[in-house]
């Protein structure tokens, strides 16, 4: 078996931080603004960023797309239908420079990158995350919103990534089992030869954000691939932007019980353990397990992508990837 250790690098914004996963206090991101504006210093930052995350074992650019939608570009930044759509192509755009920026410095210091590698992957984010009421925490639209209303949202959004190229989807943070299993029929039925991961977002060892049962969840999810025999596309079915506290048990939940050869292939990337506190920030630091602790009984129950999210590092990558490779050489010897 394999895992491959991989950070969710949102394009081109400095310093650690993957989109915070809380409502926004403007209707579009800085990052999305920036993008538009100074694309040119965006692409800078983002090679700066990824060649540090790249030495220290990442290998995925995730896209800067996970909360972007036409209408939001349209409302709050006065692009038109075309333009907003154009501004997630060109999102996806300065991914593919900053790959080719850090391949070209791989050669120039005649190190070997893995052909294929980085991958660039299109960050998916829930319908939740343009509404700006948290609901992408909770699921609570699903209550009301109509699957072809989401699925028919997304797939404005998700064409002008597949338009600008990328390797992959990343749907993630869904926190409804209805928005998954809706994404996935039309992934299947429409866009059949397209690969993506599916990640949930879960609120405590057993159920996702909206209430349902993980493993019941990703079993559905993995049965509706059956029917369309489309296993071979999905590359893993997950979680992240959770605790890592959550993980195992969840994991527990859906393969515990199967036999190596049977499982599930799993995705997981999780926030780094600290608490979000609306008044004081980021708490909790101090107390945090490592990441790469956990990378044995998750690469055990399935785990074939692990990576980090909120509150994650270059060095937390260094670290998991390291450990991604004890796990990988001990499995080859034994």
């Amino acid at each position: 078996m394999w895992a491959t250790p991989w950070t969710a690098i949102p394009c081109g914004v400095p310093g650690s931080m993957p989109p915070i996963r809380r409502p926004s206090s403007t209707p579009t991101s800085i990052s999305c603004r920036v993008s538009n504006q100074k694309p040119d210093q965006l692409a800078t930052t983002t090679k700066l960023i990824f060649s540090r995350l790249a030495t220290d074992g990442a290998d995925v650019i995730l896209t800067n797309t996970y909360q972007s939608s036409v209408e939001g570009y349209m409302e709050y930044m006065e692009l038109d239908e075309e333009q907003s759509i154009e501004l997630i192509r060109n999102t996806v755009r300065l991914a593919h420079i900053a790959k080719e920026r850090y391949l070209t410095e791989c050669y120039q210091a005649q190190l070997s990158v893995p052909e294929g590698y980085p991958m660039i992957i299109a960050s998916i984010g829930p319908f939740g995350a343009h509404l700006h009421d948290g609901s992408e925490y909770t699921g609570s639209y699903a209550d009301y919103v109509p699957a072809k209303e989401i699925t028919d949202w997304h797939r404005v959004r998700i064409e002008a990534c597949l338009e600008a190229g990328v390797d992959a989807l990343a749907i993630e943070t869904i926190p409804c089992q209805m928005e998954a299993e809706a994404l996935v029929e039309m992934l299947c039925d429409d866009y059949p030869d397209v690969k993506f991961w599916v990640a949930f977002q879960c609120k405590d060892e057993s159920t996702l954000a909206h209430g349902e049962t993980f493993a019941e969840a990703a079993n559905a999810i993995w049965d509706l691939l059956a029917e369309r025999n489309a296993q071979d596309k999905c590359l893993a079915v997950g979680v992240n932007c959770v605790h890592p506290k959550f993980v195992t048990a969840l994991f527990k939940s859906l393969n515990g019980e199967r036999a190596a050869d049977e499982q599930i292939p799993l995705v997981v990337y999780p926030n780094s353990g600290e608490t979000y506190d609306v008044v004081n920030g980021w708490q909790g630091r101090e107390h945090c397990v490592p990441l790469e602790n956990y990378v044995p009984e998750w690469a055990q129950l399935g785990a074939k992508v692990i990576g980090g999210c909120c509150r994650t590092y270059a060095r937390d990558i260094r670290h998991i990837g390291e450990a991604v490779r004890n796990w990988n050489k001990l499995n080859k010897l034994s």
